[in-house]
């Protein structure tokens, strides 16, 4: 391809579209910055086309397909006659649609330069960018590198035919039967109960771990494996996978003790990696670990003056609001502002299956770790106390960690929408909140939210609508 520019500079050139680059790319151009943004795919990345807002999409179809069933309870006859799935794709789409329009608008509006193709670091400060019109060389005072992360597999896994990863079983046209899902985190519990929602037959979840979303407060974990039970959903844990053979109509699976799982479809859900192979970040010096770049803390700058990480490539919560903020902060950091540093414990974490999991802060066990068996409390507030969770037919708990006789540390919840909650349990932790703070504030009855509140009032001492 011809070189088709020269001299093309700019404050900042942002590699990868995504959350963490986008971000970066508004609030820099909202900054006086002259920004050029280079994504070789489409604007909004993995989040918006091919992860979180597809599969809550998803999720919850399921939500109103399950309402069908609960329906003939509250006096309300219907039923659920089946999923047309082209339909629901098709809904799925829409919604990506309009916020893909919507985002372009953004970017266009803050007169962001938008480069499509394939970009490559190809010096301290360059970018070197295939489109269809030739190679641009773009040239930046800082760079920022936000290419984002891919579905992981396991060593002698292949994906293909009814062996996928999330992108490829959010685009599948049937709903599985008995579908089997290799990882028990974030995207294998998601899935799990979306199929369940939609009449699979089957659904059993392999993970080698002990729990499920084994990454959460042990406490939320079992309540999590305790509702699967009852809604069908099987798991095997602790046991690691071996080997998959698939056929022209399914896979069975074997586990390193010869346990066998014979399924129609098997979903590789272990995880996302870093997308930075063949972008040229080693060739230009920059610290890797495995695939990650590895980032100041603090700044998010790399060891090469002037070059920042953000997003899944940064080692961390793969989370899109995560990456979101970071992208934020580098860009108020190059206009010369002093942003605050991002407390990782304290990005608010939720998956939203059913029940929804949602927790911010450390768990118990941290706590313990940090500040030694015998200085923390926790209460579990049982959602069974709580009218509004009664009346969604939800049970579960709202779990409060605190440092003895100091700040709540940490909130971990659990039942049907209470995803809904992170906000506030986002401000006691990363305000340090003491139990007695957010028990003089007032929970408007009959929510779901003011289950925080019986649980800071129990933790405080003076519970209400609970036992001490």
């Amino acid at each position: 391809m011809a070189d088709t520019s020269t001299d093309q500079s700019y404050d900042v050139v942002i590699l990868g579209g995504g959350s963490g680059g986008y971000a970066a790319a508004l609030r820099g151009a909202q900054l006086g910055l002259k920004i050029a943004l280079v994504e070789k795919d489409k604007l909004g990345g993995t989040c918006l086309h091919r992860g979180c807002v597809p599969t809550k999409a998803l999720l919850h179809v399921g939500e109103v397909a399950d309402s069908a069933a609960e329906g003939a309870e509250m006096g309300v006859k219907m039923s659920l006659e089946g999923i047309d799935i082209a339909t629901t794709l098709e809904f799925k789409d829409k919604i990506i649609g309009r916020l893909y329009k919507g985002l372009q608008g953004l970017v266009k509006s803050r007169k962001v330069e938008y480069v499509e193709g394939f970009g490559r670091l190809t010096g301290k400060n360059t970018v070197s960018v295939e489109t269809s019109e030739g190679v641009r060389e773009l040239t930046g005072k800082n760079v920022v590198l936000a290419s984002g992360s891919y579905s992981k597999t396991l060593p002698g896994l292949e994906l293909g035919g009814r062996i996928l990863d999330s992108e490829a079983a959010l685009q599948l046209p049937e709903v599985p039967k008995n579908p089997i899902i290799l990882g028990g985190g974030v995207i294998g519990v998601e899935f799990a109960s979306v199929w369940k929602s939609f009449g699979a037959e089957s659904v059993t979840i392999v993970e080698g771990l002990p729990h499920l979303a084994a990454n959460e407060d042990e406490s939320l974990s079992k309540a999590l494996e305790r509702s699967f039970k009852k809604r069908g959903i099987k798991f095997s844990l602790g046991t690691f996978f071996e080997k998959a053979v698939q056929t022209d109509t399914g896979v069975t699976v074997t586990l390193v003790d010869g346990t066998t799982f014979e399924g129609d479809y098997l979903l590789v859900a272990v995880g996302r990696g870093p997308a930075t192979a063949g972008l040229g970040y080693e060739e230009q010096g920059i610290t890797m670990d495995r695939g990650f770049v590895l980032a100041d803390k603090n700044t998010l700058e790399t060891n090469v003056p002037g070059i920042y990480a953000v997003g899944d490539i940064v080692p961390g919560l793969q989370l899109a609001h995560r990456g979101f903020q970071q992208g934020i902060l580098v860009a108020e950091r190059i206009a010369g502002q002093d942003p605050a540093p991002i407390v990782e414990s304290g990005i608010p974490r939720v998956t939203y299956c059913d029940p929804q999991l949602g927790s911010v802060g450390i768990t118990e066990k941290q706590a313990k770790e940090q500040f030694g068996e015998d200085g923390v409390e926790t209460y579990e507030y049982n959602l069974g106390g709580n009218g509004k969770s009664q009346i969604l037919g939800t049970t579960g708990f709202i779990k409060l960690v605190r440092e003895k006789n100091g700040p709540i540390v940490g909130v971990h919840m659990i039942g049907r929408n209470l995803a809904e909650q992170i906000g506030e349990a986002q401000l006691i932790v990363n305000w340090e909140a003491y139990p007695e703070d957010v028990a003089s504030l007032v929970h408007a009855h009959p929510t779901q939210n003011e289950a925080i509140g019986e649980a800071a009032l129990a933790l405080a001492g003076k519970p209400l609508h609970a036992h001490a």
